[in-house]
């Protein structure tokens, strides 16, 4: 069996073509265009190349235009600001000569300070919980063909939601869910390396949320949806391939425009990253 996880990091990882300028190639999960997540986690790394003895602990992302499966993304860096505590770096993805992506990411040495968090929420662990793709072989039998592949497809990341929901009917509900995830596989002992991989992560089910009090999902027709922008903040140490728990809400949809938010936590309930995005959302 194929090592999902090692076939991840193999994309997430990129070719130096000099100084400040990567390119990386794309994973085919079953969309039209690619992934959002494969570029937040590529453009992190890239980054990351140019930058020693800090750690990064946030970004702002901006999605331009639809990237292309079958072409390379070029990653070109600019070495914005080195400071005594912070390194700012910016990103521009570039594909057939044009941006389809900018990013700008913060990174900052250790220290010490005052902490608090919120508390994660009282909800059932993993353990004994189906993942997506088990409840994506109950929902393909009533799949079309096309649908069918995405439901059945094996991902690098495993998705526990707590309470799912029918892919191809959901009934309306609250803008609200709670999904246990984790890489599954080994990763090294690189933080970079766990962040670029929850930065993919993050994607998931993320803009979904907002269309729970609806009663649509990404897999109707009636439905296009596309990430506009991605925010993200790391605050403490973690595992991706441990078990986190990803509590997303969408507070507000206006204008074909949705946006949701994140807070994922450790299994020991530390909160160890926040995430907000917005997307289009429109009904065709």
């Amino acid at each position: 069996m194929k090592d999902l996880v090692q076939d991840l990091l193999k994309h997430l990882f990129l070719e130096r073509l000099e100084e400040n300028l990567f390119r990386g190639n794309s994973r085919d999960i079953g969309g039209k265009s690619v992934f959002g997540g494969q570029v937040l986690g590529q453009a992190l790394i890239a980054a990351g190349q140019t930058v020693e003895g800090r750690e990064a602990h946030s970004l702002h992302a901006y999605f331009l235009r639809p990237g292309d499966m079958r072409a390379p993304i070029v990653y070109e860096v600019d070495r914005i600001r080195d400071g005594r505590s912070f390194t700012t770096r910016r990103v521009v993805a570039i594909q057939h000569g044009r941006a389809i992506f900018n990013m700008s990411a913060s990174f900052q040495v250790r220290e010490e300070g005052i902490e608090h968090q919120a508390e994660m929420p009282q909800v059932p662990g993993p353990e004994g919980l189906p993942d997506k793709v088990e409840l994506g072989k109950k929902a393909a039998e009533k799949a079309p063909e096309n649908i069918r592949k995405l439901l059945l497809q094996e991902r690098p990341i495993e998705f526990r939601p707590i309470h799912p929901i029918d892919p191809l009917h959901p009934e309306p509900g609250s803008p609200c869910r709670e999904v246990w995830f984790r890489a599954n596989g080994s990763l090294p002992e690189v933080p970079a390396v766990h962040k670029a991989v929850l930065a993919y992560a993050s994607d998931f089910s993320l803009l979904g949320t907002a269309l729970l009090p609806h009663g649509l999902s990404f897999h109707q027709r009636q439905v296009q949806a596309a990430s506009l922008d991605h925010a993200m903040w790391f605050h403490r140490d973690f595992r991706i391939n441990e078990w986190l728990l990803y509590v997303m809400d969408s507070p507000s949809a206006s204008n074909s425009r949705g946006l949701s938010r994140g807070s994922i936590f450790s299994r020991d309930g530390k909160l160890v990253a926040s995430v907000a995005q917005e997307g289009l959302i429109r009904k065709v």
